[in-house]
């Protein structure tokens, strides 16, 4: 069977107040084509539909009718829950589309998915996981009698959740994972190192060591494999949502697969969306000025650094603005003045909103979870607390 692995829509997602709608609907039909040219018989949709828990109205209907597209001629619809969705919103449309040949599953459940493709007569079996998080894991496995391992890693209770869907797999079928989690040893490049707060919300990959051909994920933003046993991808966002993806050329997964065989793959790139970049004009104002002449990025969102000797003026920077629409930001760069530009403006930041830039710089663009973020916070309170602690010690 032929399957198509996607993920990280985002739908209703923003650019700086700037509106992507557009450019996700351009998205949605250059994936039903990609579907039908390449004669998918699934999709497999791994998290974050939209990009908030209460999503606009028109984010619903993009999905509700891309949805629908994807699922004509027989094509089957997988899609799961990512951190950014409500799950019991995702899977509230259930009722209406099952025999439509769209599964959505929101919340984590020990039953795999079973999709049978007709024009192969094959079956796959997909272990699919939405976003586990911590609370969402301790109230699935509350009821295992061995209590000891409630008490264990964030992976551990991953891994045997995985294991436990596994469980449906045979010989005779295609099995595959699904699930939107942040792997350890995905990320290749320093901008995307992993990070780790008291082992937080990260996964070994060795969790995903269920015997799986393909393991589909999302929550990354930038396509990778991630080492381990098995094929195991993240098919990265299919748009460009923050200016830590410039560059990165965005795209789905295609494999060809049967059961007992390694899949057959093939990276489909993706031609929608504007694109995002940074302009470093070290030669100010005037190169900045030649380069929107040129016609330079023309259809691109624009991350602009102007090199200066003396302050820009407002009309200077509405000039700007005005020769390109797509300019998000102008950051005036003054030599020498660099390190203390930026101590300034990290120091007008509150602590939370600094590790939350941090993460998503670290991640290709994933947004912390809040209950990462009261840990970190939790844990500088206590090192506050104990330094505060040690000066008073001291001073008696």
């Amino acid at each position: 069977m032929r399957i198509l692995h996607t993920g990280d829509w985002h739908l209703g997602r923003t650019l700086e107040g700037r509106s992507r709608l557009l450019e996700q609907e351009s998205f949605l039909d250059e994936l039903v084509l990609m579907a039908k040219d390449q004669q998918a018989d699934m999709i497999l949709m791994a998290g974050d539909v939209y990009d908030s828990v209460n999503p606009p109205a028109s984010a619903e209907r993009m999905f509700y009718e891309a949805s629908a597209r994807l699922a004509e001629d027989g094509r089957h619809l997988a899609v799961i829950a990512g951190n950014h969705d409500q799950p019991e919103r995702v899977s509230a449309v259930s009722p209406l589309v099952e025999r439509r040949g769209i599964s959505l599953v929101g919340l984590p459940t020990a039953e795999a998915l079973k999709i049978h493709v007709p024009r192969t007569g094959e079956t796959a079996v997909i272990a699919a996981l939405p976003y586990p998080s911590e609370s969402r894991l301790a109230e699935l496995l509350a009821g295992d009698a061995d209590e000891a391992e409630l008490r264990l890693a964030y992976s551990a209770k991953v891994g045997k959740l995985m294991r436990q869907l596994s469980g449906a797999f045979r010989s005779d079928t295609v099995n595959l994972a699904m699930s939107h989690i942040y792997v350890l040893g995905g990320l290749e490049s320093d901008s995307e190192r992993p990070i780790q707060v008291g082992g937080a919300y990260t996964v070994d990959p060795s969790a995903l060591d269920i015997g799986a051909q393909y393991t589909a994920l999302g929550h990354l933003h930038r396509p990778q494999a991630v080492k381990g046993n098995g094929v195991i991808r993240y098919s990265g966002s299919p748009l460009a949502y923050s200016f830590s993806e410039a560059g990165q050329a965005k795209s789905v997964m295609m494999l060809d697969v049967a059961p007992g065989q390694e899949p057959v793959m093939e990276e489909l790139y993706i031609s929608s969306g504007r694109p995002l970049v940074r302009w470093s004009c070290r030669g100010g104002l005037a190169e900045a000025r030649r380069w929107l002449d040129e016609g330079r990025d023309a259809n691109a969102f624009i991350d602009m650094e102007i090199y200066l000797n003396e302050a820009m003026s407002l009309g200077d920077i509405q000039s700007l603005r005005k020769a390109h629409e797509g300019i998000v930001h102008i950051r005036p760069v003054y030599p020498g003045r660099e390190l203390e530009a930026e101590f300034s403006s990290r120091a007008q930041l509150p602590l939370n909103e600094l590790f939350r830039k941090f993460y998503q710089r670290q991640t290709g663009g994933a947004d912390p979870e809040d209950e990462l973020i009261e840990l970190f916070m939790s844990l500088v309170s206590e090192d506050d607390e104990s330094d505060e602690a040690d000066g008073e010690e001291a001073a008696k």
